[in-house]
Parts: structure tokens; C-alpha cells; sequence
């Protein structure tokens, strides 16, 4: 989703995981990249000896795999092996090839994107890219290396099913996203193919339809099968941590047992607010902060204490891993591995104005334009607000439609100020508010509000800006309109009456005990998750069932509750004020205890029991 935001060069340093690893696992990491490359380097040598040996250095965008092949390379040498430093740079297609081959994904259409931001997920794989006389000549010269020798392959798709039968040994670098989104900024990160980065929002837009596909299919395959040999989390250019992949994998299993909480991504925006920057004490550095991206699973990553430092991954490589102990084995069949739900906070709390006025493309749109899963849908919870706050969600009762889509088209053209309230309706924004969002929905979060704002999967994100109050961007320039898509998005016929009996719905009891009560806050037939609301007096203990599925607990008023297993109860995570807690599937039944001395409030995100029905509803409805 960040490749149309710059996300801040921020670490949030409370978002850490601390379960109890298995000590083999500790001692099996190792801290920094000289230690690793020393490492391979003495476990790679006796290999060699007899036999000459091939080892790919692959990963993830923007992973720095010279570093570490380097530091392999120069240990080997000190050992008395000799070395091959072969490069896939090497095999890649002509650039103009490459962007032949994926013209289709990224659509030169400025009528119906005016700024190039969306579309079509890239269905092929590494192969596609390289050229096919110089795979064979890799192939043959991996195939007859000489004993005594290491050959060292580094770059993207070195570890793919075109090589992999060539390979002895995979060593594979991971890398966050939001330290990918960094270093393309930063002009340190090249598309697959490219010999030179191109400018930034470019690089990013061929990366989420194309390169990050190809990548991610790569590491599902390579997961699945087991082939990766060593795992290195690659964020840091000198503090590379490796582990053998056993050792990682058993790491994500442990972790997979308790609850968790990803590690957040932070952007500015033109719209955004100063709560979340005091409430998490976040750096004064930015503008200010519009999204708080919590848990979107193709941005965050997750992060574990050990003994010997942190140890950080990617949250979609975890959920890669270990989807059927997170999610459960039908939800990742249902979703196609992918985790199905994603949170972040919107903050417009004391910003200059609202956020645009916007839609969402349906399952049809999503589905047929862009090759994407499903619809995308959203949802608002209002966790505070300022005076005046609110939320504009359909049209108004009584007004036309079609007329409010000629003037803000009209809008577009001269940027005259039009009046969106007569058109768009509103309700009185307030603590506990929840408003789903099907796609389709015309929407906007106003000003002087944090909003947790729940979505379904989509890879990229498809927002259709109507209005945005003629603001120009951080560069001067108006912000785009997107017109022409959001008249075909639009379902016109969600006005007031339809909003109040259908997605803005009032709390349904749903379930008491001692000292607390539960309440259904968003469900619609829609959607293919709900919402619900857990109020909790201080020191009450609330036990539910995961269902067989996961649930996701933010905490949203009060200051800290205890999240753990019933049966295993050492598996816990304190959770502070804000913090998005996944329960994964694996714990079949889980308590919420409020351990603050004030009264607290969680939300309650799972998917629909009937979920897989109502995706396929999705589908056939639009």
C-alpha cells in the first residue's frame, strides 16, 4: 500500500514480542554482517572441499546481498577456498524487454489515473525475466564448479525453480518493506532487470504490481518446500542477524502460539493529526502523522527479543510460514495464503481538514481491473474525537446523486469550491462508533477524529478521490481527482436510510460476565468480517473462543490488559492503550483481562463465520 506515501524512518520501540524461545534457537542467531559472513564461510568451506558448490544469495527488494556475499566470499579466501561471485544482473532480459513483458500491469492510462498510482497484479514468475541463452550458460557453469570452490550467486530470483536444481546451499536475505519503501527513496533500490533506479514513485508502483509479486511467490515457494538453507534478516547494512532457517522456523512457531503484536509503520499526509504523535510520543520530525499502519500485513513486520538482541521479520513472511497455526488452514486456503484483514489508524485529530471525499472499487472492479482478490471494503471506528467531529458515509436522503457527480466533476476541471454536504451525509462522530464501508460506499473521515480503520485484502489500494477541498500535495501541486473511476465505483443508492439500517447499526448485546459486556458494533451481510465491543470494568477477566479462526483485539480506551491463552497461560501479550493484538487461530480459547485501574474498552475484529459464502456473494453480486 506505501508505495503512494513515504513512510517516516521511525522504530517504534515498544512494539516488541517476548516469548519464550527454545535456547538452541537463541544461540543459533547471529548478530551482525561480518559475524554472519564468518559464519558462512566456515560452514560452507568443509562442503567445498571435495566438491566444488553452489550458493544463491536471494531475498526480498532492496535486500543488500553483496554485503553478505562479500563477507562470505573474504572468510572463504582466509580458509583457503576459492571463490566464483556470479551475479543475476547478469541474465536479466533487456530493460526495454522486461518493460515490454509487463506493460499490461502498469497501464499508461492518465484519463482514469491521473497519477499513475494503480494496476494489474503481475500473475508471472522469475523465469519471465531472464534470458533464456544466459540461464543456460548459468546453469552449466553451476553445474560444473570445481572442487575447492564456492560459487556465490546473489541477486533477485537466484534461488527461483529455474536454478534451484543447480544449488547446494540457499541463503535468503530478508527485508522489511518499510526499509524497502526507505532505500527507494533513498536511490538503493533497482526494479528487477533495471541497471539504475528509477524515480521513486515508479520504482514503487512496478514493485507492488509486479516486482513484489514475483519476490513473493518466490519466498512462499521456497518456504513451503523447505529449501531455504539460512535466513538473515537484512534491515540493517551492518547488523545483519542470521540463523539457520530450522532455527527461524522454529522461532515463528513458538511465537505462533501466543499473541502478538506487529511493529507499526508511520506517514505524514496533507490531512494529518497530532493524537497518535503524543499519545506514542512519536518524533517531531514530520509534518505530522495521517496513517498509522498497525497491522496492514503487506507493510509491518514483527519483532522478537532475544537474549542476544532483536530479531525482526517481515509480518507477511510469518504469516508465509505459519498461516495455518496464525489464521487457520481454511482461512489460508480461502485467501490464498494471505493474511485477510488489515488495521491502521487514520488521524485527522486537530489536522487542517478532512480526509478527501472518496470511494472504493467492488469485488467487480477490483476483480476485473486490477486482478485483484475480492472488494475492497473498509471499516471506521471513532476512538476519540475533537469538537464537531464527523463522518460522512453515503448520500443524503432527497439529494441526486448524479447531480453532486456533475459538479464535483466540474470541481475537477476549475477547482471551484462545491459544497459536499449538501450531497454527502454525515453523522455525529463519537467514541465507539463503528460504520462498515462495502465497497462502493462514498465516504470520509472529517476532521478532529482517530479513526481505526479496518480493511479487506486487496494488494494494492484503490482510493477514488471525488473532492479533496482543492489541497495541493507537499510538492505544490493539486492532488489528484479520479473522477471518471469513482462514477463507476459508486453505489449510488446508499443514502441515509440505507446507511442507518445497514452499516451504521446500533450495539446488539452479545454476551455478559462478570464485570464486563459484549456488544455486536458492525456487521452487514457485505462483508466478510465483524466487528465487535468489549466493555471492561477494572480488574474484570473475560474469556471467549477463537472459533477455530483468529481474532485481532485493539485496545481502545484504558491503559493495559492482559491478552493469554486459557489453557496455556503463560502465553501472553500486555497490551497498552492503541496496540492491535492478533490471537492467532492456534489458541483456541483466549482471556482478556483489564489490569489498569480504569475501565477499558477492546475491539474485536474476526472473520464471519459464513466469510468464505459471502466472498463468493461478493463476486457474483457486482
Amino acid at each position: 500500500m506505501s508505495f503512494m506515501f513515504k513512510p517516516l524512518a521511525y522504530d517504534d520501540p515498544q512494539a516488541i514480542n517476548r516469548p519464550a524461545l527454545k535456547e538452541d534457537d537463541v544461540r543459533d542467531l547471529t548478530f551482525g554482517t561480518v559475524a554472519s559472513g564468518a559464519r558462512l564461510a566456515r560452514e560452507l568451506a568443509p562442503l567445498a572441499k571435495d566438491k566444488g558448490i553452489a550458493v544463491a544469495f536471494d531475498g526480498y527488494a532492496a535486500a543488500k546481498f553483496s554485503d553478505l556475499a562479500g563477507a562470505c566470499a573474504q572468510n572463504l579466501h582466509q580458509l583457503g577456498i576459492r571463490t566464483v561471485s556470479l551475479y543475476m544482473d547478469d541474465i536479466y532480459k533487456p530493460t526495454a524487454q522486461i518493460d515490454e513483458m509487463v506493460k499490461d500491469s502498469l497501464p499508461m492510462d492518465y484519463d482514469d489515473d491521473p497519477v499513475l498510482l494503480f494496476g494489474r497484479l503481475y500473475k508471472g514468475r522469475f523465469a519471465d525475466f531472464f534470458a533464456p541463452d544466459k540461464l543456460e550458460a548459468l546453469k552449466k557453469t553451476l553445474a560444473a564448479v570445481p572442487a575447492g570452490t564456492v560459487a556465490l550467486v546473489s541477486g533477485y530470483g537466484s534461488s527461483s525453480a529455474a536454478l534451484r536444481g543447480r544449488l547446494d546451499k540457499i541463503v535468503y536475505v530478508d527485508v522489511t518493506p518499510k526499509v524497502a519503501a526507505i532505500r527507494a527513496r533513498q536511490g538503493k533500490l533497482t526494479n528487477i532487470g533495471d541497471a539504475a533506479p528509477r524515480p521513486f514513485k515508479e520504482i514503487m508502483r512496478r514493485n507492488y504490481y509486479v516486482d513484489f509479486e514475483v519476490i513473493l511467490a518466490n519466498r512462499r515457494e521456497l518456504l513451503d518446500k523447505k529449501k531455504i538453507d539460512y535466513y538473515v534478516s537484512g534491515d540493517h547494512d551492518d547488523g545483519f542477524v542470521m540463523a539457520s532457517m530450522a532455527s527461524v522456523r522454529s522461532i515463528m512457531a513458538t511465537l505462533a502460539k501466543y499473541p502478538f503484536r506487529a511493529k507499526p509503520v508511520y506517514l505524514d499526509g496533507i490531512w494529518g493529526g497530532e493524537f497518535m504523535r503524543k499519545v506514542r510520543k512519536l518524533p517531531m520530525g514530520s509534518r505530522n502523522v495521517a496513517w498509522i499502519f498497525d497491522l496492514i500485513p503487506m507493510e509491518v513486520s514483527v519483532v522478537v527479543e532475544t537474549a542476544g538482541g532483536l530479531f525482526e521479520f517481515p509480518f507477511c513472511t510469518f504469516v508465509q510460514q505459519c498461516g495455518d497455526k496464525i489464521m487457520g488452514a481454511p482461512v489460508v486456503k480461502e485467501f490464498g495464503g494471505y493474511f485477510p484483514i488489515r488495521f491502521n489508524y487514520d488521524d485527522t485529530y486537530h489536522s487542517n481538514g478532512n480526509m478527501s471525499v472518496q470511494v472504493h472499487p467492488d469485488a467487480r472492479m477490483c476483480m476485473s481491473r486490477y486482478d485483484e482478490f475480492g472488494s475492497q471494503d473498509e471499516a471506521y471506528y471513532v476512538v476519540a474525537t475533537a469538537h464537531g467531529a464527523k463522518t460522512y458515509v453515503g448520500f443524503r436522503k432527497g439529494q441526486d446523486p448524479a447531480e453532486f457527480i456533475a459538479t464535483f466533476k466540474k470541481s475537477e476541471k476549475t477547482g471551484k469550491e462545491i459544497d459536499y454536504r449538501k450531497y454527502v451525509n454525515y453523522v455525529d462522530s463519537f467514541p465507539g462508533k463503528q460504520i462498515m464501508l462495502p465497497g462502493g460506499t462514498i465516504h470520509a473521515s472529517g476532521r478532529g477524529q482517530l479513526i481505526l480503520e479496518l480493511g479487506s485484502l486487496t494488494m494494492g489500494s484503490y482510493t477514488y478521490k471525488m473532492y479533496d477541498y482543492n489541497r495541493v500535495d507537499a510538492d505544490g501541486q493539486r492532488r489528484p481527482i479520479h473522477s471518471k473511476m469513482a462514477e463507476l465505483a459508486l453505489h449510488t443508492d446508499r443514502d441515509t436510510d440505507w446507511v442507518n439500517r445497514n452499516i451504521a447499526i446500533e450495539p446488539i448485546p452479545d454476551g455478559k460476565g462478570k464485570g464486563w459486556e459484549q456488544y455486536i458494533v458492525g456487521k452487514t451481510d457485505l462483508m466478510y468480517y465483524y466487528t465487535r465491543r468489549v466493555e471492561m470494568e477494572a480488574g474484570a477477566k473475560a474469556e471467549f473462543s477463537n472459533e477455530g479462526l483468529f481474532t485481532v483485539l485493539s485496545l481502545l480506551d484504558g491503559e493495559e490488559c492482559l491478552v493469554y491463552s486459557k489453557s496455556h497461560p503463560e502465553f501472553r501479550y500486555h497490551q497498552k492503550f492503541l496496540d492491535v493484538v492478533v490471537v492467532p487461530a492456534d489458541i483456541k480459547d483466549y482471556v482478556i483481562e483489564n489490569i489498569g485501574y480504569q475501565p477499558c474498552v477492546v475491539h474485536k475484529t474476526a472473520l464471519r463465520p459464513d466469510y468464505a459464502a459471502i466472498r463468493n456473494k461478493q463476486k457474483g453480486m457486482n
